[in-house]
């Protein structure tokens, strides 16, 4: 899609309705969460989502594994329906999700007001991650085979009035396309244009689409391809926007900011749901933050920029000289004020002196709103300096964006700092709109540091974040981080308690990502992206990866912990924690 880079304007795309909920076009951003509940429990999982309702949850999403548990939903839907109407409140959609059982689609579609069904499971084989080799006629044959089975569920959807949503996942791509198209943004492009192109020509139009990753940056490229594709074959399908596997507490939020933001900055974007590792209702106020913050944006004064077309390949990084530990092929710095610091301290300090290195080496820095960097200022910039840039535009990433390609339309060099003053009093608040705002121009290759200077929240509260941040854009690892899905019906242990358990045995170590994933759905293709993984394999029982492969299959769950310790051990990747030194 031809974005618009400097000035905040919503991506076209058309209306879906979904029971009595609309969604898409200009219509506000929905905001959904799925539940974790047995969806055999009719009473406990209608007892969740009335919590997911009430926290604001727009549509509600169960899990059903196959069809029994797709007939529950029945029972699920009508419950939840008389709850809400002895309150006097109109139905919220129900969303079941389908992996592996088609025929579980084909029952769900009935019940709820709208069907997920994954891609890469729908019809596809079971992932033995093997490579695969077709020739153009079978794999036509293949597309054929997927259309033979798709249009009757398109068929008994239209007949019941149930949208549908095509959500691809990067960690259950099928065989059949990771061999044609390798594990890479198109093949996930591609897994939901097959589908796509199928009800197209079956004139069937309320779809919605999702291509999740827990890899913020794949995810946010992938997004885009996906726009644009979409735009190019004439298209206009609303999106659901989420990283997958994004983690618990502070870190699962930072990382969801990070990926999401950088769509809605775009004006991608019409229903979100941010996936914790915590209770289902906790994710919506997360989710409804991101939403309001973009809404601000809406009719903002106009930015003037010139897109400077390099910037906008994937992948792209501004080339930039080095100056002192910023810039270059240096990952980006944390800037900070001089204070008590914990593990992770900044690299460059402000001191009554300026700013300066640990060692007291003072670092040339340059100051500039984003507005003033205008050519004639470019033109008499030195040599060797850091630009340390603010911006104090109601959209400041375009204003960032305006600024920075400035500077490379007329091939100044210099290194680029974002700085940000927040005025939240609250951290998380400061967080999700910094990380929203900051982790874009990260994903984008534009900025070499950051600096978040609060007047009210403490100096290490802020250097935390923009570690935090960094590292949520995959560029700068400086802690441990875990790639764990947000529990659901499949979840095989409990999710929280397990992620805890992980934490507590390895938060120590730097630099790694471990992947704790309740089942076998992404579980194993997340582990590509992961250096080892926890998966559910049946209850009381898990696996162990490393990267893909599994090395260790269902131990007892008392002993997962402890032998995970050992593979990382056993692997050289081991640190002892500061105490045990």
């Amino acid at each position: 899609m031809s974005r618009n880079l400097f000035n905040y304007q919503r991506r076209h795309s058309q209306v879906v309705r979904i029971g009595g909920l609309l969604l898409g076009g200009d219509n506000p951003v929905r905001i959904q969460s799925m539940a974790n509940t047995d969806t055999n429990d009719t009473e406990g999982s209608v007892a969740q989502a009335l919590r997911i309702i009430d926290a604001g949850g727009e549509l509600v999403r169960f899990t059903a594994q196959g069809v029994r548990e797709a007939e529950n939903l029945r029972h699920i839907h009508a419950g939840v329906e008389a709850a809400l109407a002895a309150q006097g409140r109109p139905m919220v959609p129900l969303v079941a999700d389908i992996h592996f059982q088609p025929v579980a689609a084909d029952t769900a579609a009935r019940y709820v007001e709208k069907v997920r069904i994954n891609p890469g499971n729908y019809v596809d084989k079971a992932r033995k991650f093997e490579q695969l080799d077709y020739t153009d006629e079978q794999y036509a044959a293949e597309l054929q085979r997927i259309r033979d089975r798709f249009v009757p569920f398109l068929d008994i959807c239209r007949k019941h009035g149930t949208a549908i949503r095509i959500g691809v996942n990067h960690g259950s791509l099928s065989d059949r396309i990771m061999s044609r198209y390798g594990d890479t943004p198109r093949g996930m492009v591609e897994s939901c244009m097959e589908f796509l192109r199928i009800c197209v020509e079956e004139h069937f139009a309320d779809v919605v689409i999702s291509i999740k990753a827990s890899n913020t940056a794949i995810m946010v490229q992938t997004v885009r391809l996906l726009a644009d594709t979409m735009e190019q074959e004439g298209m206009a399908f609303p999106l659901h926007l989420g990283v997958t596997e994004a983690g618990d507490g502070e870190d699962g939020r930072i990382k969801s900011a990070v990926g999401i933001g950088a769509l809605l900055a775009d004006g991608i974007g019409d229903t979100i749901r941010v996936s914790l590792s915590e209770a289902p209702e906790a994710e919506i106020p997360v989710a409804r933050q991101l939403a309001d913050y973009y809404r601000l944006r809406e009719n903002h004064e106009p930015i003037n920029g010139v897109v400077f077309d390099k910037a906008l390949a994937p992948e792209f990084c501004r080339d930039t000289v080095q100056v002192g530990l910023v810039g270059g092929t240096r990952v980006p710095a944390v800037f900070g004020r001089r204070s008590a610091y914990g593990k992770l301290a900044p690299d460059i300090y402000l001191s009554e002196n300026g700013w300066e290195t640990a060692d007291n080496t003072p670092l040339p820095v340059i100051e500039l709103l984003c507005s003033e960097l205008d050519e004639k200022r470019i033109a008499v910039l030195p040599q060797q300096a850091v630009l340390l840039l603010e911006s104090r535009h109601a959209n400041p990433v375009g204003d960032f964006r305006a600024a920075i390609h400035r500077l490379m339309a007329a091939g100044c060099r210099l290194p680029v700092v974002a700085k940000v003053r927040p005025t939240d009093t609250l951290a998380e608040t400061m967080q999700l709109k910094t990380a929203a705002d900051m982790g874009v121009l990260f994903l984008d290759g534009l900025i070499n540091g950051l600096y978040i200077d609060s007047a009210v929240l403490p100096p290490a509260v802020c250097v935390e974040t923009a570690f935090s941040i960094m590292q949520a854009a995959r560029k700068r690892m400086s802690k441990t981080e875990y790639i764990s899905c947000p529990s659901c019906g499949r979840t095989l242990f409990d999710l929280q308690a397990t992620v805890a358990r992980v934490k507590a045995a390895t938060a120590h170590l730097s630099g790694l990502k471990i992947g704790v994933m309740g089942c076998i759905v992404n579980g194993p293709g997340e582990m590509a992206d992961a250096d080892y993984g926890y998966v559910g394999a049946g209850r009381g029982r898990v696996s162990l990866y490393k990267n893909r492969i599994c090395v260790e299959k269902n131990i007892p769950e008392e002993e997962a912990v402890d032998k995970l310790v050992g593979l990382i051990k056993a692997n050289g990747d081991w640190q002892p924690a500061d105490w045990q030194e």
